[in-house]
């Protein structure tokens, strides 16, 4: 069992029941599974708990075409036979053409690392249960060099998810979960303390109660998350937005708003419900 203790950062929130998540999954050496809103900070979570722990990090971002055998390694054919071609002589080595995967790199890490595999749903639905058994045993064959690579130590694997796609039964068994909630207000100042801590509090105070009057609209397709909210607070502090200017722009469309919405959808839902505002007034 390890004895790493993860309590937060100078650059991270972690909320009391998050540290208890990070710090059972390495008491129990089980891959951490996160889900959360987009913009929560799940990515985040593994470069800080690998900092303030002092571990190397490696990092998988999965995407849609993304296969479990790329974690592990993959053999470099077209290599080989381009070498063939010229008459190298490392071309009888097949070892020179594996090429580690992150899985791999990981476990060959002399010392306790943090292995992320970032938004593992958006991957096909067998790619989680294409990684039980390397995941459960820390160890994978190579099938052309007939190499068995296993964990010099085990990593803490941090797994995160949006929620596009159901994950298997038999994966999430194997996890330890955690849903990382919407930070509620008090939360929200301290993470903008930490982004901007030279930020005017009245200003922080008129932004947080727009921005959480924009969560609350219905139907909406993206929500603002906390990496949204921190940008629009660093474009108003640019541009030297006063909080009574926020505040007399409530119920009108707030400055910036590209830094909050991200699509025409939300953005027309909004313009007509100010519009349904003004007309009742």
């Amino acid at each position: 069992m390890s004895d790493a203790v993860f309590r937060g950062s100078d650059r991270y929130i972690a909320t009391p029941d998050l540290l208890l998540s990070v710090n059972a999954a390495l008491r129990l050496q089980k891959p951490l599974l996160i889900k959360g809103e987009p913009g929560t900070g799940k990515t985040l979570l593994a470069e800080e708990v690998a900092r303030a722990l002092d571990r190397p990090l490696f990092q998988w971002h999965v995407k849609s075409t993304t296969r479990a055998q790329q974690g592990l390694c993959e053999y470099d054919a077209v290599s080989r036979l381009r070498d063939g071609q010229l008459g190298e002589a490392r071309v009888a080595d097949i070892g020179h053409y594996i090429v580690q995967g992150v899985l791999w790199q990981a476990f060959e890490c002399e010392q306790p690392a943090v292995l992320l595999i970032d938004e593992i749903d958006k991957a096909d639905i067998e790619f989680p249960n294409d990684l039980l058994r390397e995941l459960d045993r820390m160890s994978f064959s190579v099938y052309e060099t007939r190499q068995i690579i296993t964990a010099r130590h085990r990593p803490l694997v941090i797994i995160t998810s949006n929620n596009e796609k159901e994950l298997p039964d038999a994966f999430l068994r194997r996890c330890f979960f955690h849903y990382i909630r919407f930070p509620d207000t008090d939360t929200l100042r301290r993470i903008v303390a930490v982004h901007h801590p030279d930020a005017q509090q009245r200003l922080v105070d008129a932004a947080l109660r727009q921005f959480d009057t924009l969560r609350q609209i219905g139907g909406l397709k993206k929500k603002p998350g906390t990496s949204e909210l921190i940008d629009w607070l660093t474009l108003l502090m640019a541009e030297s937005i006063a909080p009574e200017q926020l505040d007399a722009a409530a119920g009108e469309m707030p400055p910036y708003v590209g830094a909050l919405l991200k699509n025409e959808q939300d953005t027309g839902l909004l313009q007509r419900l100010l519009q349904m505002q003004q007309q009742r007034r």
